[in-house]
């Protein structure tokens, strides 16, 4: 049996107050999120997150939202450097998808996988090094809360209560204990937030 190499498993997601991480119309609604996003806390959060990664494990989902959205950011000289920094990251490091549908992977150092994520998160950390980030991608995070696998929890709490939509931490997830390793409040209300597993 293959041995953890010793690699951590990080996830960032965006969430409302009332825990959604998207609205009452969907998976497409981030009306709650938008003015947030673009703020000097949330840039320095995003920063954050990739800065000791090597591999991006990502739902087909947001493979296909990201890759049509970062790899421009990363050729943009006018971009904000933080936005930059991540687009060229995601463009550049290993990236593995999570998919049922599709076959064959459409974007430079893919690979796509059909297999539960825990298994593939299993089978990652016991070869290369450097951090996991699952980011962004509630469908794989979710099975992975739901298996212990996760280590760090990369959190941006917005000041709105959605009233719908779908939410992270479902009932009946195993109890788990967590340290805050960081914090920072933005002018709009908005907190970046990091939560470290202790195990």
């Amino acid at each position: 049996m293959n041995q953890p190499t010793g690699r951590k498993v990080t996830a960032n997601l965006s969430l409302t107050l009332d825990g959604r991480y998207h609205g009452p119309g969907g998976p497409g609604d981030f009306a709650a999120f938008a003015p947030y996003v673009t703020s000097e806390v949330a840039r320095d959060h995003m920063n954050r997150i990739w800065e000791n990664a090597t591999t991006a494990l990502l739902g087909r989902v947001n493979a296909e939202g990201f890759m049509g959205y970062w790899p421009s950011v990363a050729e943009d000289d006018d971009a904000d450097p933080r936005d930059r920094g991540y687009a060229q990251w995601l463009v550049g490091t290993e990236k593995v998808v999570l998919s049922t549908t599709l076959t064959e992977a459409p974007w430079e150092r893919t690979r796509v996988v059909n297999a539960p994520a825990a298994d593939v998160v299993t089978e990652l950390k016991a070869a290369g090094g450097g951090d996991i980030l699952v980011n962004s991608s509630a469908s794989v995070i979710k099975p992975l809360l739901a298996a212990d696998l996760l280590d760090r929890l990369h959190l941006l709490i917005t000041p709105e209560i959605a009233g719908g939509g779908q939410r992270l931490f479902d009932d009946g997830l195993p109890a788990s204990k967590w340290r805050l390793t960081h914090q920072r409040s933005g002018d709009l209300g908005e907190l970046a937030l990091v939560y470290d597993r202790v195990r």
